[in-house]
């Protein structure tokens, strides 16, 4: 029984990152890439139309992948989802706009965006899962409170930051028609194909999976290029980069314990607590990118940056957390004593009994001699 019930858990600890998460490498690569070889002029704007098609390719195949029975059968974690959307949306939020207060190394103004924009953007699902499911955590609650952040963010990421970004975005009418037509078009037509082709999708995971990470590259390295040639390097100075730092690590840890202690005032159990703070804590990176691309067009090179970095500190930091909560779920081995009789020999014909625990006869005097 013990076998069975750890196999979610092993699949689960196969998805985190060991040593070096490839995708995060190739992420850094891209930036490099886009720092010596940035596009400009004709393949600046090629750059940007196959960006615009790829992000809305990202959100078609988001469609058609998710399970709208599924998404409606988690309906009954209501505490535990009402928990997960007020963090990502209410108090990342306020803990974003406290930053530009509360932070004692400043941060030049576009990266203070980005922290902003970061703590806007919605909860991921598959870090959050397999972190969850790696700590014992209740997954399919994971799944559904990832999945509904996700398709609130599609309508409440972009109307936060035109309300407290402001002039740092794109949006107007135009920009937000361009934002129906990318994002939630694609999605919408993604759900109603999904009786078609969801089971081939679902079949081919594995050969889409580039299709998503290039997509994901290709608008790094189309917001990395125009930054290039805004001067990014030259704003983010190795202070600036180490004052960031400092702020998201603070970040995450804030929301971590609120999360925390949310969950337990709400009575959830140990795995939904466990979900809650999983979830509630973790940002999209492939859901943000591609929103940034198109809220800050040309300007998102810099305002990526601290969702890039978080990223990578939610799932280092989530994977210590799920190893130790996993540990801390193991019962501990039975003592030596208990675990193994301990052999005796028999008695002599006469002679009292002898317990196998302390050596001495059924009435606690010393065994008579043989």
């Amino acid at each position: 029984m013990t076998k069975m019930t750890d196999r979610p858990a092993r699949r689960a600890r196969r998805l985190l990152p060991r040593r070096c998460d490839p995708y995060m490498a190739a992420l850094a690569g891209t930036v490099g890439l886009a720092s010596l070889f940035p596009a400009s002029g004709g393949s600046a704007r090629i750059a940007e139309a196959a960006c615009d098609l790829a992000v809305a390719l990202l959100f078609f195949l988001y469609g058609a992948r998710l399970s709208t029975r599924e998404t409606l059968a988690g309906l009954r974690h209501l505490r535990l989802h009402g928990l997960v959307l007020v963090a990502t949306f209410v108090l990342f939020p306020l803990l974003g706009l406290a930053t530009a207060l509360l932070t004692p190394v400043p941060l030049t103004a576009q990266l203070q965006t980005g922290v902003l924009f970061l703590c806007l953007v919605p909860s991921t699902v598959q870090s959050s899962v397999a972190l969850t499911g790696a700590a014992g955590g209740d997954v399919p609650a994971a799944i559904c409170a990832g999945t509904y952040s996700s398709l609130a963010g599609l309508l409440v990421t972009p109307l936060l930051a035109a309300w407290l970004l402001g002039s740092h975005t794109e949006l107007s009418a135009d920009g937000l028609l361009r934002i129906g037509l990318q994002l939630l078009a694609p999605f919408l037509l993604g759900q109603v194909l999904r009786p078609w082709i969801g089971g081939l999708l679902t079949r081919h995971k594995q050969v889409l999976t580039p299709v998503d990470r290039g997509s994901i590259l290709l608008v790094v390295y189309t917001a990395f290029s125009a930054a290039v040639a805004q001067g990014i390097w030259h704003l983010a100075t190795p202070g600036a980069l180490l004052g960031l730092l400092a702020v998201l690590l603070a970040l995450l840890a804030v929301t971590l314990a609120a999360t925390g202690l949310g969950a337990r005032l709400l009575g959830l159990d140990r795995p939904a607590r466990v979900a809650a703070v999983l979830c509630g804590s973790q940002k999209s990176l492939a859901g943000g990118l591609p929103m940034a691309a198109v809220l800050f067009g040309p300007q998102a090179g810099l305002m990526v940056l601290p969702l890039m970095l978080y990223h990578q500190l939610q799932l280092v930091v989530g994977t210590v957390l799920a190893g130790r909560w996993s540990r801390a779920r193991e019962p501990d081995p039975a003592p030596e004593s208990e675990s193994a009789p301990v052999a005796t020999p028999a008695p002599a014909p006469g002679a009292a009994p002898v317990t196998a625990t302390a050596g001495l006869t059924a009435d606690g005097a010393p065994p008579a001699p043989g």
